[in-house]
């Protein structure tokens, strides 16, 4: 599961952003293209927190839907998948404009 190595980025990115000071809430943006499974990052969040500044903080996520822009028509609308095509117009040159998000939205120290 890759999720336990992004989360242990993740509290490294925090305690660095920290400067020493004891995080007691962080908020994730995930996008729901990222390929990253929030549940899973949430079950690594303890293990990845204990014995450093971030022990016990808590964890928000916000997930971010997938948009796609039509290189056709212009159109924007929502995407699931890499390979939708416009629902407007039907074509497949769609570019990704939300949803491969994967930050620090938010840190919360003493």
């Amino acid at each position: 599961m890759h999720e336990m190595s992004i989360t242990q980025n993740v509290v490294e990115i925090c305690e660095n952003s920290a400067e020493g000071r004891r995080i007691l809430a962080v908020v994730l943006e995930i996008g729901e293209l990222s390929g990253v499974v929030p549940e899973a990052v949430e079950f690594c969040f303890e293990a990845c927190t204990a014995g450093t500044l971030a022990e016990g903080a808590g964890l928000a996520i916000d997930r971010v839907p997938g948009r796609g822009e039509c290189g056709s028509c212009a159109a924007l609308f929502p995407v699931r998948t890499y390979f939708d095509p416009c629902p407007a117009c039907g074509a497949y040159g769609v570019r990704v404009v939300a949803g491969e998000e994967l930050r620090v939205k938010e840190l919360e120290v003493e």
